[in-house]
């Protein structure tokens, strides 16, 4: 079998593990597999992310917040969950979305959400 062939025939599980080695954390091959099920560009309509961006985290040369890419995955593909202060028990994906939402003083719903999530332990932090 030609490299161009096994290429066309590799899976997306076993790019990640070529990619990541040993190393791969639990949510990468979770990935992988959903995107060997649905496709890369489907997968990441439904995680709110391109399937370049897709592509570049199962080939570990994602430039961006990888953290951020693991909660979404980990809220949408393995259904873990958070205690949201205001909004109760939510996806880890929706409280991702949920602070990256824009805020609008006219909208209570968004006034108490910033107000509680400047002290939660959920909140995502910029790297110093």
């Amino acid at each position: 079998m030609t490299r161009e062939h096994a290429d066309k025939t590799a899976t997306n599980v076993s790019r990640a593990r070529e990619r990541w080695g040993t190393a791969a954390p639990d949510w990468i091959i979770v990935l992988a597999e959903s995107c060997d099920q649905f496709g890369q560009t489907a997968l990441g309509k439904r995680l709110g992310v391109s399937g370049a961006v897709i592509s570049a985290t199962l080939s570990n040369s994602y430039a961006g917040r990888l953290d951020k890419i693991a909660l979404r995955v980990r809220g949408e593909l393995m259904n873990e969950r958070v205690t949201c202060p205001v909004l109760g028990e939510i996806s880890k994906r929706q409280c991702l979305d949920e602070q990256s939402r824009e805020y609008h003083s006219s909208n209570a719903l968004r006034v108490e959400l910033r107000r509680a999530c400047a002290g939660c332990v959920n909140k995502i932090r910029r790297p110093a």
